[in-house]
């Protein structure tokens, strides 16, 4: 697994091998860096590098949620979070809770975006639903293989959406001589 923590791997392990053993799945959060982007990408409104990821990165089936940075805690920060230094000849934030991204624009920061990936509603534990046939109450069971948890496939969909985007921004955001003509 690709985490920070070894101990963070054998959580995870241990809950989905937990979902497993129990015919059933889990999901998880996927938290993707891009590092090295120029400040500036990105507009204050509508062409926002949040709302450009948001949108692609919704078009993964199984993604729930999207957030950048610090995400919903920053409901209970304070406006003073990420005061900006000079860092060897160059304006830095302190600390990055915005996630690389402020008011729609890129701040030069690495950009952090945190992914929510649903537990797979396919699993083995036979489940309630309804017949619409009959309009009745019903016992679905799906048989075959069942993926206890499918955040570790979407890791490497989740980095190539998020470069895709991020690409897109970039090549916008190029002087028209220096953007590669295709043909």
């Amino acid at each position: 697994f690709p985490v920070f923590a070894e101990e963070s791997g054998v959580q995870m392990r241990q809950a989905i091998e937990a979902a497993r053993l129990a015919a059933d799945s889990v999901g998880g959060v996927i938290r993707c860096f891009a590092l090295g982007l120029p400040a500036g990408l990105g507009e204050p409104m509508f062409g926002g590098v949040e709302n450009r990821l948001a949108a692609a990165l919704f078009g993964i089936p199984a993604v729930r949620g999207v957030s950048f940075g610090t995400g919903f805690a920053a409901a209970a920060m304070r406006g003073s979070n990420d005061p900006f230094h000079m860092d060897v000849g160059r304006v830095a934030a302190r600390t990055n809770h915005a996630g690389g991204v402020l008011g729609g624009i890129t701040t030069g920061m690495p950009l952090v975006v945190n992914v929510a990936v649903k537990p797979t509603a396919s699993i083995a534990r036979e489940q309630d639903t309804v017949d619409l046939e009959t309009r009745r109450s019903a016992k679905l069971v799906i048989h075959g293989r069942h993926d206890p948890c499918i955040v570790p496939r979407a890791v490497p969909v989740v980095e190539a959406v998020t470069a895709a985007a991020l690409l897109d921004l970039l090549l916008e955001s190029a002087p028209a001589s220096s953007t590669p003509a295709f043909t």
